[in-house]
């Protein structure tokens, strides 16, 4: 009985590798197929993410209309894409100049995006700007600027859009979002607020327009940062606060960003959180155990500030 099971157990281990294998595979070949000769608009497509989705879609026969606000970056991720891509089985990226936090200008950019290809079959806001800083020393310029290119510019951009897909009965539009759509997070007030404002638009619209076959998804990660890069070891002895950000502060990476953002329009999904498990926990802890969950946030508030616990 001993010698059977040392010699099933490889064999089983084996078929287990190979049936792994093989969805991997059929997966990879679903998810280009998936796109293949959709008008796939993606924005800020000169950011790391950006050019990781770029990447992914344009491998997978997606028919690309790349935006971004800088000209320049954009000749080098079209020269990027056609140079290692197959021109028997990819589609010449189309570019579109486009600074979401410049409102005016976001309704004529619209219009040169659907005469791209006549309409837009998947749409990708993955356009965002960051600030940092105290509450009281963010001026209402930049809380506004802030707004403007993380909620605003994506959801006029959607607008202009929308009309097309609801009228073909068909297209998905794809939030690329953050954790601090979920939660706030201390220093972050301006970023925090366009996230919750933003991620608000698309759930409410995700209802809206599913009667006409129009999908919303979001795809939120914790952060995103360079591939290579891993933060330092962290150890229980710290403070609950510091082992808190520290586990929030691993992030994800752009491309694993990219490939899920491929899973959830080939899956259709309306929702995605990409984090560790820490931060997933502090979401729920947040939404069933608020008290402890600001109790922890403002402890770290004050050790960072060098403020005396009061008592």
């Amino acid at each position: 009985m001993g010698v059977t099971a040392v010699l099933i157990l490889p064999l089983l281990l084996l078929g287990i590798s190979g049936l792994l294998f093989i969805y991997q595979e059929v997966s990879r070949l679903w998810s280009k197929s998936a796109v293949q000769n959709k008008v796939v608009v993606i924005t800020d497509a000169i950011s790391g993410l950006g050019k990781e989705c770029a990447r992914v879609f344009h491998t997978g026969g997606a028919r690309l209309v790349l935006c971004g606000k800088n000209w320049e970056r954009l000749e080098n991720l079209y020269d990027a894409l056609v140079s290692v891509a197959d021109p028997s089985k990819t589609f010449t990226p189309k570019l579109v100049l486009l600074d979401l936090a410049d409102i005016g200008c976001v309704q004529d950019v619209a219009k040169e995006v659907l005469d791209c290809y006549g309409c837009v079959d998947i749409l990708i806001n993955n356009a965002s700007v960051k600030v940092k800083g105290p509450a009281d020393k963010i001026s209402l310029e930049l809380d506004k600027k802030i707004m403007d290119a993380n909620y605003f510019g994506p959801i006029t951009l959607t607008k202009a859009l929308l009309p097309n897909m609801i009228s073909r009965r068909t297209g998905q539009i794809v939030l690329v979002n953050n954790i601090q759509g979920k939660l706030g997070i201390p220093f972050r007030t301006a970023y925090a607020a366009s996230k919750h404002a933003v991620l608000g638009f698309f759930d409410c619209l995700r209802a809206e327009v599913e009667e006409y076959d129009v999908v919303v998804s979001t795809v939120s990660p914790t952060f995103i940062r360079p591939y290579r890069v891993h933060p330092g070891p962290g150890n229980w002895e710290a403070s609950v606060w510091k082992f808190f950000f520290r586990k929030l502060a691993y992030g994800v990476h752009a491309v694993d960003v990219a490939e899920e953002v491929m899973r959830t329009v080939r899956r259709k999904k309306q929702e995605v959180f990409m984090a560790n498990p820490i931060p997933k926990a502090a979401v729920y802890v947040r939404t069933f155990f608020p008290e402890f969950f600001f109790a922890v946030v403002a402890c770290g508030v004050k050790e960072k500030l060098h403020v005396p616990e009061e008592g």
